[in-house]
């Protein structure tokens, strides 16, 4: 596994997985077949999360090989994390209680050895093992291997899930708040009250062509329980009609000016924002640091050739910055910093975002139902 943090790297990857292994995607989508051997899936989720590629260019590039009805489950493994993100937009709280509970959790385990264990791969588990070792080397996995990982921790180590939540966004180059935090919710029981996932030494034998036996999990586990309840909380994601002469922001989840719905407008000055780990609530290991900064750095590279005056600037220094819009951060580590620190920042919202997060009231299952119609919008 090697991802090179470069949209030209990014593209070429899209093409080869269109052009290659998307029409057995669905067929093999829940193999994994260990980390040399990805071609099953496309691996665009570390580039797709720092906007280095959008869902709107991989949908358009599939569609252009195969009909909907052949792409629909790569289509919606796609906009799988636009959902995340606008349920988790109408419902912010979930991720700030997350984080107050986490605070509290990790004084409470942190002599604990079990959760030393843990994340050190030394459990009497294997596979789990396996997939430690492979988490911090590769920044990555499967997307089934996150769900089995994510039921082994909480119901056989039995470890809070707000503990492996971190573990994963401190590694994965991929991990944001909304699709992290929701989905090891939803494996806990907590994100559908009442309905868990729960591993099995079969499923996992299965799905990784048996290259794990004697796999002993606790297959009976009930879910866990949250007397939580998150109301919608109405929002705002209009844009200002006008966009005037101004300055723009740039967070790492939009880096790739040239293909924003704001690429046209002439900004007197792009300044792309870095957030370092003295700055974060849960501390990026070093690698994923790396990788968002060698990210930003492409970009420099791109507005440079386009002659588009720009400066990195840390995000502790955008209170120097006058006059100014950012594009959206969206609900997590840099919207938290911004709103601690009061920064007055008039938004900008994809249209993409604008138009999907409506439908993002209710389950996916709902949400998966709009799809033809999100898709009949933008291509």
């Amino acid at each position: 596994m090697n991802f090179e943090p470069s949209r030209a790297k990014a593209l070429d990857r899209l093409e080869s997985f269109v052009e290659n292994n998307l029409a057995e995607y669905s067929k093999l989508r829940n193999f994994d077949f260990g980390p040399d051997k990805r071609s099953n899936v496309s691996c665009l989720s570390p580039y797709i999360t720092h906007g280095i590629v959008n869902e709107q260019e991989i949908i358009k590039k599939s569609l252009g090989k195969f009909s909907f009805s052949k792409n629909e489950k790569f289509i919606q493994e796609v906009l799988w994390r636009t959902y995340w993100k606008g349920w988790l937009e109408l419902r912010p709280n979930v991720w700030s209680d997350y984080l107050t509970e986490l605070i509290k959790i990790k004084e409470n385990l942190k002599n604990n050895q079990n959760y030393k264990n843990a994340i050190e791969g030394k459990t009497k588990i294997d596979c789990f093992n396996q997939w430690v070792i492979e988490l911090k080397e590769n920044n990555y996995l499967h997307n089934h291997t996150r769900m089995w990982f994510a039921s082994i921790w909480i119901f056989t180590l039995e470890l809070p899930w707000q503990l492996g939540a971190e573990f994963f966004m401190q590694h994965l180059y991929d991990g944001d708040a909304a699709s992290n935090t929701l989905g090891w919710r939803w494996v806990a029981g907590v994100q559908t009250q009442g309905k868990h996932y729960l591993a099995s030494e079969w499923n996992i034998k299965k799905f990784t062509t048996n290259r794990f036996n004697n796999i002993k999990l606790n297959e009976k586990a009930p879910p866990k329980v949250s007397e939580k309840t998150y109301s919608i909380i109405k929002q705002d994601f209009s844009n200002p009609q006008n966009i005037e002469d101004k300055s723009l922001l740039i967070f790492d989840n939009n880096l790739s000016f040239e293909i924003t719905d704001f690429q046209n407008y002439k900004f007197k000055k792009i300044y792309l924002i870095s957030n370092e780990n003295n700055n974060r609530s849960i501390k990026l290991s070093e690698k994923v640091v790396r990788f968002k900064s060698l990210l930003i750095e492409d970009q420099e590279q791109r507005l440079k050739a386009k002659s588009i005056d720009y400066e990195v600037v840390n995000i502790s220094k955008i209170k120097d910055i006058q006059n100014c819009y950012g594009l959206y951060p969206s609900v997590g580590e840099n919207l938290d910093y911004l709103n601690l620190n009061s920064s007055k920042i008039t938004f900008l919202y994809r249209k993409l975002d604008q138009y999907s997060w409506q439908y993002c009231n209710k389950g996916f299952f709902n949400f998966k139902n709009y799809i033809p119609k999100i898709i009949s919008t933008f291509n």
